[in-house]
């Protein structure tokens, strides 16, 4: 049941005479702290922040002193208190309220400063469990919680970046703050205490076997970039982490070039998933242009990838993002520059590649310091209209999939190998998904399209025209494989395909159709393996 309310207005201007200040992040503190104390503001504080208070001169008076208790148990306990909460959820106009506080003899708050522990920070490092779990601020989030639901009456700073725009209001009102500002303060407040616990839960989940999702979820995140703009000029953006430690385009360290865009952000993090399929064992490289990958490649060295990466389509890599799975060097970083690039990112990047690089000072330069694991867990969110969606991430692997041949030929070795890549390149193209791949490198790519047989016939009208380009007598799809995201709903798809030369097919099967399917791969002799997995990406 629903608490009633009196229905008592909160005035508009609230004085400030008496702050209390509890803080973690101490920058800005004592100016602000001291700029409070010249308005005549009395500061009561605890633990560390009476102490550098104290040390700078001010007057402030304990915790303590106020609530008769000593802090205990390792200062797990100081806040928590009447005479403290008291001050902090007291209605001042309402006068059973007002006969509380004079009977306890408990003096409001006006002004709340309280930021927590850094749980974040610390989880995100290499601490043990017990010293993440004593990161857990318990106090802080009280009073913050307090102070915002009472902001018709009290103001609450969790942000020293809004010092400036209290006391600036403090003065432009005779040392009153405003109910909108005291309203603006505490949803940030809130947001505060929701994305902090949203991050403890996420910590403890994950020492967690895999649990089933459950009835209330908690979303949350750090400011880490203003954008210039989101998908297109009038979009806002914003980039925010959420702590998790998976390498990428979020987290990655920016080496050079013009702040990242919102796509830049999207395919870079596109670019990179995809590379990281690969792992460290051959040279790779992925060349994404509007989070679809217009080449893929590996080979003996990284220029070898590169090159062969391009060649599969030199026209739509003008302008595309650029991820690599090893160190960069200097002579695949001048191969590069030879083209306009948005992003390069790479686990790691060599002095001399850092050295071609600032030639082209536009050129965005990440370094990730390590690859995406592609077997990992996790969770892929996406808003819809009331609400958002919540999925496992898709960790599936060709490696790990019980591969079955349908048809009458097998696939050789070097087909098998070419159909693994293909696979593992298809699962990261947007569906509907063809990938005809040959001598581990794509040489056709179909994405995106209503119908399966046009994303074949996509592909293979790219083979034909990077054939023009490279000057070759046939297109590269001649001898090659093909994979395919999901199923071929009919045998036009898989038609499409042998026409455009493919020699062998790899694809999740699971079609009413399938022995059509196989049927007409048969009457071509092509081989075929159904892997029981599909891979689409919307």
């Amino acid at each position: 049941m629903a608490i009633a309310s009196k229905s008592i207005a909160p005035p508009d201007a609230v004085p400030v005479r008496r702050a209390l200040l509890s803080v973690s992040d101490k920058s800005g503190l004592v100016p602000f702290a001291a700029a409070l104390a010249e308005r005549n503001i009395a500061l009561v504080s605890t633990g560390g922040t009476r102490r550098a208070l104290a040390e700078a001169g001010l007057a402030v008076t304990d915790i303590s002193e106020v609530t008769g208790f000593p802090e205990i148990m390792d200062g797990r306990v100081k806040t928590l208190h009447p005479k403290v909460h008291g001050g902090l959820l007291a209605v001042r106009n309402d006068p059973d309220h007002r006969a509380a506080m004079e009977e306890h003899a408990i003096e409001g708050f006006d002004l709340v400063v309280v930021n927590l522990y850094p749980f974040e920070e610390v989880a995100a490092g290499d601490a043990d469990p017990l010293t993440v779990i004593e990161n857990i601020d318990i106090g802080g989030p009280a009073m913050v919680r307090a102070a915002a639901k009472n902001h018709g009456h009290v103001a609450i700073v969790t942000d020293p970046a809004e010092y400036e725009a209290v006391l600036g209001q403090l003065d432009a009102n005779d040392g009153a703050t405003g109910l909108d500002l005291r309203r603006r303060l505490a949803a940030k407040a809130f947001k505060r205490t929701a994305s902090y616990d949203a991050a403890i839960a996420r910590w403890m989940e994950g020492a967690l076997e895999a649990e089933p999702f459950e009835v209330h979820d908690a979303l949350g995140g750090t400011l880490a970039a203003t954008l210039r703009y989101g998908e297109n000029p009038h979009q806002a953006a914003a980039l925010y982490l959420t702590g998790a430690a998976r390498p990428g385009a979020a987290t990655a360290t920016i080496l050079q070039g013009k702040a990242l865009s919102y796509n830049n952000i999207n395919d870079t993090d596109a670019a990179f998933e995809l590379v990281s399929e690969f792992g460290t064992e051959r040279p790779a490289v992925a060349i994404i242009k509007h989070a679809n990958p217009c080449g893929v490649a590996l080979g003996e060295t990284l220029l070898d990838a590169y090159r062969a990466a391009f060649d599969c389509d030199r026209t739509s890599a003008f302008g595309g993002i650029v991820a690599v799975n090893q160190t960069l060097d200097e002579e695949t970083a001048r191969a590069m520059v030879d083209i306009f690039t948005e992003v390069v990112i790479a686990p790691e990047v060599s002095e001399g590649a850092r050295a071609v690089f600032a030639a082209k000072p536009n050129l965005r330069l990440l370094e990730t310091g390590g690859l995406a694991d592609p077997r990992a867990g996790g969770h892929m969110i996406r808003p819809v209209a009331g609400g958002y969606l919540k999925q496992d991430r898709d960790a599936a692997t060709v490696e790990a999939m019980d591969l079955r041949v349908v048809t009458a030929r097998a696939p050789g070795p070097d087909e098998m190998a070419d159909l693994h890549f293909a696979f593992r390149v298809a699962k990261h193209v947007k569906s509907n998904a063809i990938v005809y791949a040959r001598e581990g490198a794509t040489v056709g790519i179909g994405a995106g399209q209503m119908s399966r047989v046009d994303s074949s016939r996509i592909a293979a009208r790219k083979a034909l025209d990077a054939a023009e380009a490279l000057g070759l007598a046939e297109p590269r799809t001649k001898g090659s494989v093909v994979a395919s995201d999901a199923f071929f709903p009919f045998a036009d798809g898989l038609v499409s395909a042998i026409e455009a030369g493919a020699r062998a097919v790899i694809q999740p099967g699971g079609s009413i159709r399938d022995e059509e399917v196989i049927a007409a791969a048969d009457a071509a002799g092509v081989a075929m393996v159904f892997t029981g997995v599909r891979h689409f990406r919307h």
